[in-house]
């Protein structure tokens, strides 16, 4: 595994990382439990996404100080952009099925948000140890860029072919497996992960939620991973593209969970980014389509589905 990325950057980013999730944790503990409105989610949202390119302002300074070349600079910066843009975008999918697991669960929008910073700190995690076996088993066998790129096309277009289409959260598998694992109350107890019911210790669906939103970001991390590896094999970029965009994943998820209904055809835009991408892999020995055309495509693809869902979203009566 060889990255472009110094020594001491590297260790800013760890920093980094810990120190937002500190500060988030402390701010999450002092808010205690509250329902976050849209002014809150954009202005941390705001901040997430300031922080990303601030981040890659320094790494873009970082490479020329140690390379002497501005071009190159530029050419791996815009490789993190257009990685930190896929994996939010594909981050929205993963959003609509935490709004269909809260919503089936009947979760409170208060303790919401606990659930998401656990998922999160899950999330980084995984990711971690993900894109780390895959930057190795790239630099091992390099053929395995071509079994990625058709998982993602297969993958974009079975997700274009079920867009539209409700999830039957009571049939999932892992749904059911977890409650033969572990006795479910039915009733919340705050923000705790269990409760006390005739002396019996059960568990709060809270902790069952938490358990498949996990679930749900493993099955999303498949496709996402993947995805950026067509733009850069570089570890550094993938994992530092994939980790500044779950940061945000908190704060974008009640943004975009007040405004659901106007994105209805952000998957199919999302089904197309996965199918160029894996296509984009499969022919990177044959032709390697410059980072600043796939920027361009996925912004493009994106920008067109959702100006398109904002003007055919549902209307909704009285207004």
């Amino acid at each position: 595994m060889t990255t472009i990325a110094p020594l001491w950057l590297w260790i800013f980013f760890v920093a980094s990382v810990l120190v937002a999730l500190f500060v988030d944790f402390v701010v999450l503990r002092k808010q205690g439990a509250h329902e976050v409105g849209v002014k809150e989610a954009i202005n941390w949202s705001l901040v997430w996404v300031g922080l990303s390119l601030a981040f890659n302002a320094l790494f873009w300074w970082a490479i020329k100080d140690s390379t002497g070349d501005a071009q190159l600079a530029t050419t791996k910066s815009l490789e993190f952009l257009t990685g930190y843009l896929i994996e939010k975008s594909l981050a929205v999918d993963n959003i609509f099925v935490f709004l269909m697991i809260f919503t089936y669960f009947s979760v409170p929008p208060a303790y919401q948000k606990r659930v998401l910073m656990y998922g999160i700190i899950g999330a980084i995690v995984l990711r971690t140890v993900m894109i780390l076996v895959g930057s190795w088993l790239i630099a091992q066998f390099h053929w395995i860029l071509y079994v990625f790129g058709a998982f993602l096309l297969i993958t974009g277009i079975k997700m274009w072919w079920a867009a539209g289409q409700e999830p039957d959260l009571e049939s999932n598998p892992a749904l059911k497996l977890l409650r033969r694992i572990m006795p479910v109350s039915k009733n919340f107890n705050g923000e705790s992960f269990f409760t006390v019911e005739n002396g019996k210790k059960l568990a709060t669906p809270l902790l069952l939620v938490i358990a498949l939103v996990g679930i749900t970001d493993v099955i999303f991390a498949v496709d996402s991973i993947p995805a950026i590896f067509a733009i850069t094999n570089d570890p550094f970029i993938v994992l530092t593209s994939n980790i500044f965009a779950i940061l945000g994943l908190r704060a974008m998820y009640f943004l975009l969970a007040a405004m659901a209904t106007k994105f209805h055809l952000l998957s199919y835009g999302l089904a197309v980014v996965l199918a160029f991408i894996g296509t984009k892999m499969m022919l990177i020995d044959i032709y390697k389509i410059p980072v600043l055309v796939s920027l361009g495509v996925v912004v493009a693809v994106l920008a067109f589905t959702m100006i398109l869902s904002v003007r055919t979203a549902p209307k909704i009566r009285g207004h």
